[in-house]
This record gives C-alpha cells, sequence and structure tokens, in this order.
C-alpha cells in the first residue's frame, strides 16, 4: 500500500460533548492549543507529512472558524486540483456521535474518492508520527484492519476502548468502556482498513440497526484479521477541560516540545502575521510560552499566551492559558484561568482557580 491510495476522514467533533466550556461555538478540530496551534493542525500534518494527499474533515456544527483556518488548505499542502481538503458539510442524524450513520450518509462521497484505503481518525489527539510504518505494517500483515492504539492511562472523562493483542500484534478481543486502573491499550479512535470492507460493514451495520461504531468494530475481531499498531512518543488525548489544561502546561517542558515540534515532521498551521512580541519595562515573564503580536507589560508566570494578547502594568498572571486576542487590565491578579479569544478583564479584577479546576471564561466576555 502507497500512502498516496489512503484517504484520511478526521472527525472533527471528538469529545465535544465533555468540553462543552470549549466547544460551545467551535469544533473540538479548531480549540486553540499550545498558544498558537489548533487541535487539528497535528492530525492534518501527521497525514500530509505521511503523503496522505486527499482528506476530508466531518463537521456538524460551530464550523465557521474551522473553515476560517482550515481555508483552501494550503499551510499543509493540501491546495491541490485532484485531491486536498474538504470540509462536509453538517448533516441530520440521531447524534454526531454516531459515526456509522455519519459515515453512512458520506457513502457517495467515499465511494467518488480515487484512494482505495480509508483511515479514519479523532481530532483531539495529539501526537506526531510518520504514518509510512502503519501502511507497511498493514500491507505485510495482509490485515483487514489496523487499529492504532497507545499504551496509557485513560485519561479524564474518558472511558476507554482497550484492545488486547499477541505478540506479533494480531488483535484478540477488544474491551469496550473498561474500567481497570492503571496502562492499558487505548484505542485512539483511528484504524486503517479498505474502502471497500468499510462500506461493508457500515452498511451492515445500518441493515441490523446497531450504531455504535466501536461494537461494530469489535465484531470484527471475530470475522477477519486484525492487527493493532501502537503509536511511538508522547502521545496526549483531550477529553475534558482538566486534560486541556494539563497539556498545554506541559509544553513548558522542553523535551516534550522538541518531540511533538520535530523539524523533520513539522506541524503546520494557519499563519497569521504579526509584529514580534513587545515587552514593557515593568514586564518579567518566566517559563511561559508567549506567541507574537503580544505586549506584556505585568508579570507573567507559568502561562501559554496566544497571538495579540496584551496584559497591562502591574497585572500579575500565573498558571494560565489566554486565548488570542485578550486583554488583561492594570492590576489584575489572575491564576489557574482558561481564558477563551477576544476577552477582556477590567483593571483590578482578582481570579482564582485551582490546578485541578481551572475557571474558564468564555469567548468575548467582558470582566468588570
Amino acid at each position: 500500500m502507497k500512502s498516496n491510495e489512503v484517504l484520511g476522514l478526521i472527525f472533527s467533533d471528538s469529545c465535544a460533548s465533555t468540553m462543552t466550556e470549549l466547544t460551545a461555538h467551535r469544533t473540538t478540530a479548531s480549540v486553540p492549543i499550545g498558544g498558537k496551534y489548533r487541535m487539528i493542525d497535528f492530525v492534518l500534518s501527521n497525514l500530509t507529512n505521511s503523503n496522505v494527499n486527499n482528506v476530508g474533515i466531518i463537521a456538524k456544527s460551530g464550523f465557521m472558524s474551522l473553515m476560517d483556518h482550515i481555508g483552501s488548505g494550503a499551510a499543509w499542502d493540501l491546495s491541490k486540483n485532484h485531491s486536498g481538503v474538504t470540509i462536509l458539510p453538517p448533516y441530520s442524524g440521531v447524534t454526531f456521535e454516531n459515526k456509522i450513520e455519519t459515515l453512512h450518509r458520506l457513502r457517495g462521497y467515499i465511494e467518488d474518492a480515487g484512494e482505495d484505503y480509508v483511515l479514519l481518525s479523532e481530532s483531539n489527539v495529539i501526537f506526531n508520527v510518520d504514518y509510512t510504518e502503519l501502511f507497511y505494517l498493514h500491507s505485510v500483515n495482509k490485515a483487514d484492519i489496523t487499529l492504532v492504539y497507545k499504551r496509557m492511562e485513560a485519561p479524564d472523562k474518558f472511558m476507554p476502548v482497550v484492545i488486547e493483542h499477541d505478540n506479533v500484534g494480531q488483535v484478540e478481543k477488544i474491551l469496550i468502556k473498561n474500567e481497570v486502573e492503571g496502562e492499558k491499550n487505548i484505542w485512539l479512535g483511528s484504524l486503517i482498513l479498505s474502502k471497500e470492507l468499510l462500506l461493508k460493514l457500515i452498511d451492515e451495520a445500518v441493515s441490523e440497526n446497531a450504531f455504535s461504531f466501536s461494537r461494530m468494530i469489535q465484531k470484527t475481531v471475530d470475522k477477519y484479521d486484525v492487527y493493532a499498531y501502537e503509536i511511538p512518543g508522547s502521545v496526549s488525548l483531550i477529553s475534558s477541560m482538566n486534560e486541556y489544561y494539563r497539556f498545554n502546561m506541559s509544553l513548558m517542558d522542553g523535551a516534550l516540545r522538541r518531540e511533538l515540534f520535530n523539524p523533520d515532521h513539522p506541524i503546520f498551521t494557519k499563519v497569521r502575521d504579526d509584529a514580534p512580541c513587545k515587552y514593557g519595562l515593568t514586564s518579567s515573564v518566566k517559563n511561559s510560552l508567549v506567541s507574537s503580536g503580544c505586549f506584556i507589560e505585568g508579570e507573567v508566570e507559568n502561562c501559554v499566551i496566544s497571538k495579540g494578547v496584551h496584559i497591562a502594568e502591574g497585572a500579575k498572571v500565573s498558571n494560565c492559558i489566554i486565548m488570542q486576542d485578550s486583554e488583561i487590565g492594570k492590576g489584575c491578579n489572575l491564576s489557574y484561568v482558561i481564558i477563551d479569544k477576544d476577552v477582556v478583564f477590567k483593571d483590578g479584577i482578582e481570579l482564582m482557580g485551582v490546578e485541578s479546576y481551572p475557571i474558564h471564561i468564555a469567548k468575548k466576555s467582558v470582566i468588570d
């Protein structure tokens, strides 16, 4: 199998129901992360770095920011005449989480794609990988399905699907809603299979009125050759506000940043041209990620700050995530706060969360 024989399909609203503060007006895929990126940047970059040149992004609602971010796909080299990136329009159905119904409604799009294989991906899983090895092992094993997993502890508010496999990677059992503590082989929701088999499985599930995607895959173990592929390196599965906060704070670790943002497999994003960050004479910045276009006059420690943020003189901000174009007024004191886009804090505001329960301030709020 060659990478140009693979169609990428991304579910844009993964775990949206457990991160409603962030996904009320946007898809999971377009949630800002790490100061200058969106969650989908990692998924798209992994595909394009693996020479997957045709990608469909399945949307439901709140997808305007996603469309603005993706644009023509040029940032990921997906602006092409005969392939590229397509944001698939919203659809009606029982629930967006029902992947079987979703894929059934997209049958025409999948059939018309020129690729013979389909790689399905979630949008809330952060890692940096070249899928070439996955494609190779899928071919060598003559697998019908290859599931992507990571041995890790289940993240917050996430009921894992656990894979058990033999010493050559063939899946023997899939456990749904497994509650065993400690590390386990957690399926990351990604898999590769032939287009023909995917459509066959979807048609069978619809005819049986069985709409659980994970149970459909669970049943394939007895009928098909199903293998497992473990993602190398660091993997973060963002399934809650706490996991979102923890991941952003973990980027202070230089070793993790070097692994995730490997120059040999770069993470691409939409470029916004801003002036360099400007620091005032009264500013103090420690152990923080600060994006371009910011104006820092106050004190900042252990923060992830997006583009265009202004922190006024006398303000103290620690352990916070501040999204783009927000303003922190003079004398504010903020700690353990997730501040969405275009938020304004008037002068003298004090707001304190805790590490286990950071406070979220909604987009375009004015705090006075």
